[in-house]
């Protein structure tokens, strides 16, 4: 079974206004979920959206910040479950920036899936390159208005 999700885009933008949208909380909500993160390593943090208990999943996403290198790289575990301390889901984000042709690569690693994860690895995939395109759309009407 595959379990690592890995997706690669290329913004036309500055790793310094993509990392804006990975590390600021107002921001992050507008493509991903509300939250509370902050960008502080070892800060734990939460993302909200509402529960799936046909996927033992009480809508919280419990979150901590692993490793913070500003504008390169930003890495925190990823932690779900039917309900709180019953944790089903433990993973790891990890998230690579690098300039390139004048935009940014941005590089998605969500690893740790095991086999009792299968049916919310296909969503979450899925979900991951939705997301991550709409970071382009965010990216592209901010710079429009201006």
């Amino acid at each position: 079974m595959k379990n690592i999700i890995t997706h690669t885009i290329r913004y036309e933008h500055s790793p310094e206004a993509v990392w804006d949208y990975l590390t600021k909380s107002e921001l992050l909500a507008q493509w991903l979920m509300p939250n509370d993160f902050q960008p502080i390593a070892g800060y734990e943090f939460n993302f909200k959206v509402n529960p799936m208990p046909a996927y033992d999943f009480d809508g919280i996403v419990y979150c901590k910040v692993l490793e913070i290198e500003p504008f390169k790289k930003l890495t925190y575990s990823w932690k779900g479950g039917p309900e709180k301390g019953k944790i089903n889901l433990d993973t790891i984000v990890e998230w690579t920036l690098t300039p390139k042709d004048g935009g940014t690569e941005l590089l998605l690693e969500h690893r740790g899936f095991k086999d009792v994860n299968l049916s919310i690895f296909s969503i979450m995939d899925a979900g991951w390159l939705k997301n991550m395109k709409e970071v382009a759309t965010l990216l592209n009407t901010q710079n429009a208005g201006k």
